[in-house]
């Protein structure tokens, strides 16, 4: 026991069970807090009606329950929202709500800023500040279910309406593992938030060490930002190459444990007369052709102070014939929120009108 109190939203049900033990309860009541802690409105352990009074008391001496309050709310013309939250130390981290016909996508957070400096990406220019926790992580969710709840735009008694999680947003998630395995155990637990696995995404640029652990401790679609074929471009475009080449992080993929019927989803961002050759796309066929996976090709989103342009709609088209020819599910991603600084390597803690500040 420590002398400060613990944040109940940084513990999945494993870690609830041994909190309570620890203050000389049963299992039972670590698995009652976790019933509680996500529902809508739940704020304080009075709230949780079903524990003992004396229990209770104990909850509020050793423990808290966080929450975030007050987002920073920004609206893209295209329907899409970003939301800023400001954390305990003042640090500040962006979440993306992406509305569509058949789904609501989250992209949420892993850390305060990214240490991976990749040269296209406008997070990578905040560079890295710390990781977040897990409930920094899960309270990200939790924030934007409330939004939608106090908006009348889902039904209070759901927990989630919210369909798919994505890890796209600022940091590199596998580089915080153990507090992403901590969050994904809390979204996906039937008495946390209850996100079926099949609906969350984690994405990374290749922290290889990793990528197998993560594989064998959940059932999550794994994302891979390759964005170049050959170890000279990838190394100016991603300075992980430099450790986990090109070759090492394919074989990483070929060897990811999941289900037969379960592929990787390649990122491939599309920039003018970088990656964008006909010659790039038979190497990236011939790259892939032993990796279970479909391929987003993804539009570019400019960005301040970046040398990057997007790729023409005609070159992605022609880039996509090739794989398709090559018998590979390709899809091209149009960009949502760009006009708000919303999109992908977009979030950098900055509104259009500047910084932001409290509201």
């Amino acid at each position: 026991m420590t002398d400060s109190p613990i944040d109940c939203k940084d513990f999945d049900t494993e870690g609830l069970v041994q909190f309570a033990e620890s203050l000389g309860q049963s299992a039972f009541r670590g698995k009652q807090i976790m019933s509680w802690l996500y529902k809508p409105g739940i704020v304080s352990f009075d709230q949780m009606t079903d524990l003992a009074k004396s229990f209770r008391e104990l909850l509020h001496k050793h423990a808290t329950i966080s929450f975030f309050s007050e987002p920073i709310i920004e609206q893209s013309q295209d329907g899409s929202i970003k939301f800023g939250f400001v954390l305990a130390d003042s640090n500040i981290i962006e979440s993306v709500l992406i509305p569509e016909e058949d789904r609501l996508t989250l992209c949420i957070s892993s850390q305060v800023g990214c240490s991976m400096g990749c040269s296209f990406c406008g997070t990578a220019y905040l560079g890295f500040t710390r990781n977040l926790s897990p409930s920094e992580i899960v309270n990200q969710v939790v924030a934007v279910r409330d939004y939608l709840i106090s908006n009348h735009l889902i039904d209070k008694v759901q927990k989630s309406e919210i369909t798919n999680l994505v890890f796209m947003g600022m940091g590199e998630p596998l580089n915080n593992f153990d507090n992403l395995i901590t969050a994904i155990n809390i979204l996906t637990d039937q008495k946390g938030l209850d996100i079926a696995s099949r609906r969350i995404t984690v994405s990374t640029c290749g922290i290889v060490h990793h990528m197998k652990k993560l594989g064998e401790r959940t059932s999550i679609n794994l994302a891979i930002s390759l964005h170049a074929v050959d170890n000279q471009t990838r190394n100016l475009l991603m300075p992980i190459n430099k450790k986990y080449p090109i070759e090492v992080l394919i074989e990483a993929c070929k060897n990811y444990p999941m289900k037969k019927r379960k592929r990787i989803m390649i990122e491939y961002v599309m920039l003018d007369g970088v990656n964008d050759s006909l010659e790039e796309a038979h190497e990236l066929a011939r790259l892939l052709q032993a990796v279970p996976c479909k391929i987003n090709l993804l539009t570019y989103n400019p960005t301040e102070n970046l040398p990057y342009q997007g790729s023409s709609r005609e070159k992605m088209i022609g880039f996509q014939n090739v794989l398709r020819q090559k018998h590979y599910s390709v899809f091209i991603r149009s960009s949502r929120g760009s006009d708000i600084a919303a999109a992908c390597g977009q979030l950098a803690g900055k509104l259009r009108g500047g910084s932001y500040a409290r509201q």
